[in-house]
Formats: C-alpha cells, sequence, structure tokens
C-alpha cells in the first residue's frame, strides 16, 4: 500500500479492497469492512484481515456506514494518543458529525457525542478538569481500600461458597468492582442488585439502558448533593472541594464516568483473569508453582485480552499522517487496544510471556491515560488471589467452547463462567486476612497446618534417678516465628 491508499472521507486515492458492497467480503461502500453487523462477529479476525490488506492504520465503517480509521499498530497507537497537537479527542471537530453522517440516534452516539468532561477536553480545560479528578484520587488510601477489596471478596465467597458451584461473572466479576468502587466514592449504601444491573445495563444500550442511566445518575447526583453540604474523607468530597472548582453538573458527569469506566474495566477484567486461571493448565500451574505471580497473571491478561478492545475516538486536529495513511483534518480514530496488542512487530510469538512487560495499550497512553487503572489492578490482584485462597481446587464446570461472550466493536464481556469446587464453610469477613487461614470444616491437602509446618522433636527423658523437674519457659522446642521479611510481608498484606 501507499501512504496515501485511502482516506475515508474522500474519494482520492486507488484501494485494494474487493467491489463495493460487496456481501461476500463483508464490505459496505468503497469496499470498507464494517465493524458491526453479522460479518463482523469475530472483531479479531477483522481487524488481522484490515492488517493484511492495510497495514497498521486501517479504514472501515461503524454503524450507518460511518467512515473511521481504525489504529492497528502498537507505535501507531502510542504515537496518536501522546500527540495532543495533532489528535484529540473533541467529536466536534469529527467531519461525518458537522455534515450529519452522525445522527442523533446512531447507536454509539453516547461515546460520541462531547461531554463537559476531562477525557473530551483539551488544553488548560482539560488540565483542570483532570487535576480534580487526579487529586481527588490522589487521597485514596491505597492499603485501605486493599484490605477492603479482600473483606468484599470473602463476602462474596461466603454466598457461594457452601453450594460447591457459583457462576464466577454473575457473582463475583460483576459485584466485587461495584462493592469498592461505593467505597472509594463515598456511597457504601447504595451498594446492592440493582445499582449492578443499572451499572451493566447502562453499557448494554439496551431497551432499558436510558431508565437505568437515569438511575445511575439519580444516585450520583444524591450523593453530590450530599457531600457539597457535607464533605467526608471520600473521593467525591475532595472531587467537590478540589480548588479547580467543579461545578455541580461536572462533579456529577466525572463520577458518572468514573462509576461506568472504572466498573466496566474491571469487571472484564476480573473475568478474563478467572477464565485464563481456569482454562490454560500451563498458566494454573506457574501460579501455584510460584513461577508466576497474581499481579503478572493480571498484566498477562491485560496483554492477551485488554478489558475494553478499541476506545472512541480521536480526531485529527489538522492534516497529517500516521502508519503510511493520508489522515485528513477532521477524521476519526478508533484507539485499537486490542489490535494494537498483538501487533506482530511487537509480539512476533502471542504465545510468549510477557512477564513484567506493562507496556500494553489496555489503559490507552498520555494525556488521556486512565487515571484510576491501580485502582482496578489492586481489585483484580487482591480480589483474584483471596478468591484462589478460599477455593484453591476450583474448576471450570463446562467445556472451554461452551462459553458464551457478548461482543460490541468496545469490548468483548464473559456471560458466565460457570464453576465447581469442594464446599467450604464461611469465614468471618471481620478477620483479617491470613496467609494460610485455619479450615474448621473440608480440610484441603492445598495448604498446611501449623501442626504439619512445625514438627517437635521430643525432649529427652530424665535419667530414672532424678526426678523430672518441672518444665520452665524456655524448655522445649521454641515455636517457629516467622522470618523478617515474612512478618514485614504480612504486616503490608494487613494493612498494619
Amino acid at each position: 500500500m501507499t501512504p496515501e491508499s485511502h482516506s475515508p472521507t474522500g474519494t482520492d486515492g486507488p484501494t485494494l479492497a474487493p467491489p463495493p458492497g460487496c456481501p461476500a467480503h463483508g464490505t459496505g461502500p468503497g469496499g470498507l469492512r464494517r465493524l458491526y453487523g453479522p460479518e463482523a462477529e469475530d472483531l479479531g479476525a477483522v481487524y488481522e484481515k484490515l492488517r493484511a490488506e492495510h497495514g497498521p492504520v486501517a479504514p472501515a465503517l461503524l454503524h450507518d456506514d460511518v467512515p473511521i480509521w481504525v489504529v492497528l499498530g502498537h507505535g501507531e497507537n502510542m504515537h496518536m494518543v501522546s500527540t495532543p497537537s495533532q489528535f484529540c479527542k473533541d467529536s466536534r471537530l469529527w467531519t461525518p458529525m458537522l455534515d450529519g453522517a452522525v445522527k442523533p440516534d446512531h447507536p454509539l452516539m453516547p461515546y460520541f457525542a462531547w461531554q463537559p468532561i476531562c477525557a473530551h477536553a483539551e488544553g488548560d480545560e482539560h488540565l483542570r478538569l483532570r487535576g480534580a479528578v487526579t487529586g481527588a484520587m490522589s487521597t485514596i488510601d491505597h492499603r485501605g481500600i486493599r484490605r477492603h477489596i479482600n473483606r468484599a471478596t470473602q463476602h462474596l465467597v461466603n454466598q457461594f461458597c457452601e453450594e460447591g458451584r457459583a457462576d464466577l461473572v454473575g457473582q463475583f466479576a460483576e459485584h466485587l468492582p461495584m462493592a469498592v468502587l461505593c467505597e472509594i466514592l463515598g456511597m457504601p449504601e447504595e451498594y446492592g442488585d440493582r445499582l449492578v444491573q443499572a451499572t451493566r445495563d447502562c453499557l448494554k444500550g439496551s431497551d432499558t439502558a436510558l431508565a437505568s442511566h437515569a438511575y445511575v445518575m439519580e444516585v450520583l447526583s444524591r450523593l453530590a448533593v450530599r457531600r457539597r453540604a457535607r464533605p467526608e474523607e471520600d473521593f467525591t468530597s475532595h472531587l467537590v472541594t478540589h480548588p479547580a472548582g467543579l461545578t455541580d453538573d461536572e462533579v456529577r458527569e466525572h463520577l458518572r464516568v468514573v462509576l461506568l469506566a472504572a466498573y466496566e474495566t474491571t469487571a472484564n477484567l476480573l473475568a478474563n483473569v478467572l477464565r485464563m486461571v481456569l482454562t490454560e493448565p500451563g498458566f494454573r500451574a506457574q501460579l501455584k508453582g510460584g513461577q508466576m505471580t497474581v499481579p503478572e497473571a493480571v498484566e498477562q491478561s491485560l496483554w492477551d485480552e485488554p478489558p475494553f478492545s478499541t476506545v472512541f475516538a480521536y480526531f485529527a486536529k489538522q492534516e497529517t499522517e500516521l502508519g503510511g495513511q493520508r489522515i485528513r483534518k477532521g477524521d476519526g480514530l478508533l484507539l485499537g487496544m486490542a489490535p494494537g496488542n498483538v501487533d506482530p512487530r511487537v509480539r512476533p510469538d502471542l504465545k510468549a510471556n510477557m512477564q513484567g512487560n506493562r507496556s500494553h495499550l489496555a489503559f490507552g497512553g498520555g494525556p488521556h491515560e486512565c487515571p484510576g487503572q491501580d485502582i482496578g489492578r489492586a481489585i483484580a490482584d487482591v480480589g483474584v488471589d483471596a478468591l484462589l485462597m478460599r477455593v484453591p481446587d476450583i474448576r471450570l464446570a463446562c467445556a472451554e467452547h461452551e462459553l458464551r461472550w457478548r461482543s460490541s466493536i468496545g469490548n468483548r464481556h464473559l456471560v458466565e463462567l460457570p464453576v465447581t469446587f469442594t464446599p467450604k464453610s464461611q469465614q468471618d469477613i471481620m478477620e483479617r486476612p491470613s496467609v494460610n487461614p485455619v479450615r474448621r470444616q473440608h480440610p484441603n491437602d492445598w495448604e498446611i497446618s501449623p501442626e504439619r509446618a512445625r514438627p517437635t522433636v521430643p525432649a529427652p527423658a530424665a535419667p530414672a534417678d532424678e526426678p523430672a523437674s518441672a518444665p520452665t519457659p524456655s524448655s522445649g522446642p521454641e515455636p517457629a516465628r516467622p522470618s523478617g521479611v515474612l512478618r514485614r510481608l504480612l504486616r503490608w498484606w494487613r494493612g498494619e
């Protein structure tokens, strides 16, 4: 392909695509591949076809055959998100939006519509809004949150541990992030099935999505009003009182963005990590054998199955070139997280372990990089680790090919993850987490009891002509104590 092989908003330049609208190739006007409809059920395969046909930046069609560029290359994605002088997130610059090609009822309008939030702002306004968000996040007690994540995990596991079976999506991955986010935002009393279901429904684009969105906004509006009147030590209060001086509308909109984006990202991340643990024998073996930690497993999942496959959207502020393609002012570009993560130029062997490598695109990059990624990582790290400690013999309850996904252009969400395990007794969720919690029922060979860990040596018998002396506090073997390193590890884990 030549640098000017195609422009989605123009007509100049040849293409190597099939004839216009060719149904046999899943293409639309201009021979462009569609990213929606039956022909795009496997978007991963579509992206690879686009890569083969056009290189790291490819033209495609969104719903209603709206033209868009898909950025497939890892380096090209990083350049786009890190060059605000050329690319921004202000959809008011988008040519199809300006000329009416994107209708008000477009299925993706909730993603495209400009809003007064830091994710869409640029320059000084972006600095003001983003500064308020990051400033409020800087006040979060990360050790305290890790303790809350552990307690929330124990609470969720208690609800199904005695059954010996569960759906780790509906009963765990979709609930743990919401329980933690409600605590961070300062509304723990709002956590419940209704908020979880409404938040999930908002992101599905279903017939009830608008009603669900109204309910979520009602909850967040009540919270903003309460914290404006009486600030406390939580994210919302610090957002309200930040020197940036956010208005009530700005506070509500940023609470919505934080709740919806963080919830969806983390719920998908949890489900993806658990699926990898359950379906890939080598992955599970590395965890159990100590060759891989849970945080490293989370990073591997972020490479292989990022929570969002693409993000809408960046827009060209001027005519430029990217990945050998001529990009015109007003063109729209999708941030291709999933295709960028499998760019053969950075991952020639997709089976290679990416241990210790955090250069994936799962959290974006540049000025708009996800500000809450460390919280998302903590929820996945602590949640998965605590779950596996409670039910170490957990296993998939169906064949891997029977797992079902709900896919969209934005992400791929696991519908269910059915598992079975040896039933366990409930645990006091107020107890501090233990590296080796004592099981009163259902003993398991996976853990070592204190008695087996500290075998005693019989004391020598007293001579027959001497009376046995009374034991002194120092007689007998001294109980083994954790080493200094282990003690520090335990104190860190417990948040002491």
